[in-house]
């Protein structure tokens, strides 16, 4: 329609109620040059993405009571038309709250002159912060309750003192949770020395992020525009879900993981808000915000990929469409892509590599975990003695074989044999430092013992040797026998002693290259540490070969090494190195030869912790009592006792809020079916809502059902062990989508007079209040006889009684 010129008294009230669109795309355009100013106006283009038919929103100018205010206390707000329900112009929720897509052009206020005044600015803070109070006190309520370890308060606790101690260690998850328990400890008091653990100051601080799980929920229902009841539900489903209280009052790493999962789905909302003005500082600071989030998640634990693969599903989508927008210029559109490659893949990977470099730096010391890393990275932790080994590999030198694959082992081998094929001593390896990993190079048989007075023979590519395990004194051997799990290679023993043996324990040394020296063809003796090889049987052609699979409990879950019968000179779980080495003919290393390359021992270590974690898989030989299947958790078929159940123990049962993980279950079905009953309607025609209303549903629903299923999905497939605390991140999304449906089909539904809203958020509410109320002591604790605490079992198959 044609726009025309519209002149706006100043002193004259506006009538807000009868403005129309174009009301929105005058803004005032300040003539700063003269002093008797006359308002003149420009013409504000609407976003691409906007249109006068999807505007609900109205500007107008706020009128001051004087007349004579002058030009710069005028300022333009926003109104928003009550019936529209979608992201970026629902009344409840923006109108006290901000929100969704509104353009933030409101002047800031003056400073206030009173605590009124203060409190009437802030409003919209209120709630959040009555619920994060709250929070605090139940979070914090009896912490101390409980004197002794709870459930993996010991496994997590150990990783904080070697921080403090400064030992390397090894684990499954990466480190930056685990620093943070460091921290804890460190900022409580922690002597490690003495076996003070001020576990009480160390569960508070660690609460701390299980107290901020609130206000995010309450901003987050808030940035994907929800009305105010629905934001109230989002925060009090947060607040008083048990098993996220439970899990977040102990020294564990999940309430770091829910916080950082809580700041990815906030910052992404916030980020998608910003959309109206691309570029902008607070589009980019959102954007940044978000990657940083990523990176923090995934760097508790590896289910922090999950929340990255929502965020990574969300741009492909805004991309793709803004690829499909051809008033959007090649360059704008390439714009877009640099700031996603750099703030979601760049910065969320420096992140994750700067926690490990963190990890690398503080741990300095020798420590249980040194076998999971390479050679040369151990040869630098302080306290190790590989830099004062010989250098020069020598017959008659005793040394340990470290295998060069990701996250190798050492070759071990004890007394026990195997239970099936020959029946001979069994040949592993193994991530532990013991004797039984110590073997010593001789010589063939037909070949004179090592003169220990004579000339000293030095090892070189090419040359035959036997391998005698010093605690046995059994040679490593194979022969045409399958291996017990690798059935296509055959199997490695130790057979004979000193005297008995043959030709199967005949080993070829063959020489790959040197990490420091280079190609094979640029040295000739083995050096320690930096040199890698491969053993080939003399008489099979195989090769020595660490599985990525360990054996069963009779092989005590080690690492399967077997004989290989294929020449794959690529394949790293057939490359050794020596990595201790004993000699005292020879004289010590020299520290300046081992350096390790920081990336190298990163993606070392990353895979080693994967290899670890998928070895966690359920053992069918015993029976663990609190583990659960994914399917076990939705509809809380079982829950976890998360210490010991005798009558004088303070007892914790980790268990949801029965009524927040049913109804959050049910509202995931109900939002696909009223997705696809939506979609079948409009295919006849009929119109249920307005296009942004449509979005807005559409929008909110993709975050939850499809954050719900990236988190839960993927336990489904996984053949490790798992326990109802993995459900605990995708719980959220299901929250998001209870409210959310409540919200649409509720709170802002039309045809529902304002008293049944409020009938329903109450009845709601008090039943969501109400059962955590009921349920609060298995998450606070529980005294006496279990029997005596009666209306707990809701479900047979819990075994809280």
């Amino acid at each position: 329609m044609p726009n025309p010129e519209i002149a706006i008294t100043v002193h004259a009230p506006i009538d807000s109620a009868s403005g129309s669109s174009e009301d929105f795309e005058l803004v005032r355009y300040p003539i700063h040059a003269s002093t008797d100013w006359k308002p003149s106006y420009r013409q504000e283009e609407l976003p691409y993405y906007m249109t006068e038919d999807t505007s609900t929103r109205r500007r107008v100018i706020h009128h001051p009571q004087d007349p004579t205010t002058p030009q710069h206390d005028i300022h333009w707000v926003d109104e928003y038309d009550g019936e529209g329900k979608d992201v970026y112009a629902k009344a409840n929720a923006f109108q006290k709250y901000g929100g969704g897509g509104r353009v933030a052009r409101r002047a800031p206020p003056p400073p206030p002159a009173s605590i009124r005044e203060f409190i009437q600015q802030n409003l919209e803070h209120l709630a959040p912060a009555a619920y994060t109070l709250l929070s605090c006190w139940t979070r914090f309520h009896k912490i101390g309750r409980s004197p002794v370890v709870i459930w993996d308060e010991a496994h997590f606790g150990k990783f904080g003192s070697h921080y403090l101690k400064r030992e390397f260690y090894f684990d499954v998850h990466p480190p930056l949770g685990k620093m943070l328990v460091g921290l804890a400890g460190l900022l409580s008091g922690y002597d490690w020395e003495l076996r003070n653990v001020p576990y009480v100051a160390m569960r508070v601080l660690l609460a701390t992020f299980g107290v901020l799980l609130v206000p995010l929920g309450w901003y987050t229902a808030v940035e994907l525009g929800m009305s105010t009841r629905a934001c109230h539900l989002v925060a009090l489903m947060c607040l008083c879900d048990v098993a996220w209280l439970c899990i977040s009052r102990f020294i564990l790493l999940d309430s770091m993981l829910l916080f950082f999962t809580f700041t990815t789905v906030f910052g992404l909302s916030k980020f998608h808000n910003q959309q109206y003005h691309s570029f902008s500082l607070d589009w980019w600071f959102w954007l940044a915000f978000t990657g940083t989030s990523i990176g923090c998640v995934s760097s508790v634990k590896l289910v922090g990929l999950f929340v990255t693969a929502l965020v990574g599903l969300y741009t492909v989508e805004d991309l793709w469409n803004k690829f499909g927008d051809l008033r959007i210029p090649v360059r704008t559109q390439l714009r877009h892509w640099g700031a996603r490659i750099a703030c979601l893949i760049v910065l969320p990977i420096l992140v994750y590599m700067a926690s490990f470099k963190m990890h690398f730096l503080v741990l300095s010391y020798s420590g249980p975990g040194d076998a999971q890393m390479s050679s040369l990275f151990q040869a630098n932790l302080i306290g190790n003695d590989f830099a004062q080994n010989p250098l020069e590999v020598a017959f008659g030198s005793k040394l340990t074989l470290k295998n060069m694959g990701w996250g190798g082992g050492l070759l071990h081998s004890h007394v026990q044999t195997y239970p099936v094929g020959s029946n001979q001593q069994q040949v592993t390896c193994y991530h532990y430092k013991d004797t039984n990993n110590d073997w010593i190079v001789t010589p063939r048989w037909e070949e004179p013992i090592v003169d220990l007075n004579g000339p000293i023979r030095y090892l070189k590519h090419g040359d035959v040797i036997r391998l005698v395990h010093e605690a046995t004194g059994r040679n490593l051997h194979t022969h045409v026998i399958p291996a017990p799990i690798s059935k296509l290679n055959n199997e490695i023993s130790c057979y004979g002693n000193a005297t008995v043996g043959d030709q199967n324990d005949y080993w070829v040394v063959e020489v790959i290259d040197d990490l420091h020296r280079g190609k094979r063809e640029k040295f000739e003796r083995i050096h320690s540490l930096t040199t890698r090889l491969r053993f080939r049987h003399l008489v099979l052609g195989c090769y020595v070969r660490a599985a990525t699979k360990g054996l069963p409990e009779w092989g005590f879950k080690q690492i399967e090494v077997s004989c290989d019968k294929e020449n794959n000179p690529d394949d790293p779980y057939t490359h050794w190195n020596v990595e201790s080495h004993w000699n005292d003919r020879l004289s010590p290393g020299e520290m300046k030869f081992y350096r390790s390359p920081f990336l190298r021992d990163f993606w070392h270590l990353n895979v080693a912790m994967m290899t670890s974690n998928n070895a966690l898989i359920p053992d069918p030989d015993k029976e663990d009592i609190l583990a659960s299947v994914p399917t076990d958790w939705p509809l809380l078929r079982l829950g976890l006792r998360m210490c010991g159940w005798t009558d004088l123990q303070t007892k914790y049962y980790l268990i949801g809020t029965p009524i927040i993980w049913w109804g959050s279950t049910v509202s995931l079905v109900v939002g696909v079916v009223a997705f696809c009953a939506y979609l079948f309607r409009m295919q006849r025609r009929y119109v249920d809502m307005e296009p942004r209303e449509w979005e807005h549903f559409v929008y909110v629903g993709k975050i939850a059902f499809f954050g719900w299923i990236l988190h839960y999905m993927p336990f489904l497939i996984m053949g490790r062990v798992t326990y109802i605390h993995h459900y605990l991140p995708t719980l959220y999304f299901a929250v998001l989508m209870a409210a959310h449906m409540f919200d649409h089909f509720v709170f802002t539904a039309r045809r529902l007079s304002e008293r049944t809203k409020s009938i329903v958020f109450a009845v709601v509410a008090f039943a969501i209040v109400a059962n955590f109320w009921w349920f609060r002591g298995v998450a606070w604790g529980i005294d006496g006889p279990i029997n005596d605490h009666w209306g707990l079992g809701w479900r047979k198959s819990w075994n809280i009684y």
